[in-house]
């Protein structure tokens, strides 16, 4: 008889919520999830882990960020000015985490 064997939790990083562990694999992110609300859950843990609310950005930065979990750092990237988590300057030279409170209130 063969013994059921448990996952690992040592693929995903620290700190990566639970739900999101099946996303990595020795801790990088294996794939964007699909659903808008697995999507947002996962990039709002990558802003909050990566990025300070008290600066900005440039893309390279945001993009050497990114890069440390996922190659396709463009739709990372592109996720999170559309969900709202990051804002770009008009002319795309910095990004900024947006704070809690203006996600909620859409005022960001």
């Amino acid at each position: 008889m063969f013994r059921r064997v448990r996952p690992t939790r040592d693929k995903a990083p620290p700190g990566v919520p639970r739900a999101l562990s099946g996303f990595f694999a020795q801790g990088r992110l294996t794939a964007i999830p699909v659903r808008p609300a697995v999507r947002r859950e996962l990039l709002s843990h990558l802003t909050d882990s990566f990025f300070d609310l008290d600066r900005s950005y440039s893309e390279r930065e945001v993009n050497d960020a990114f890069r440390t979990v996922h190659d396709d750092t463009s739709a990372l990237r592109r996720y999170c000015v559309e969900s709202g988590l990051l804002v770009r300057d008009r002319d795309g030279s910095s990004y900024r985490r947006v704070s809690g409170l203006a996600e909620t209130t859409g005022t960001g």
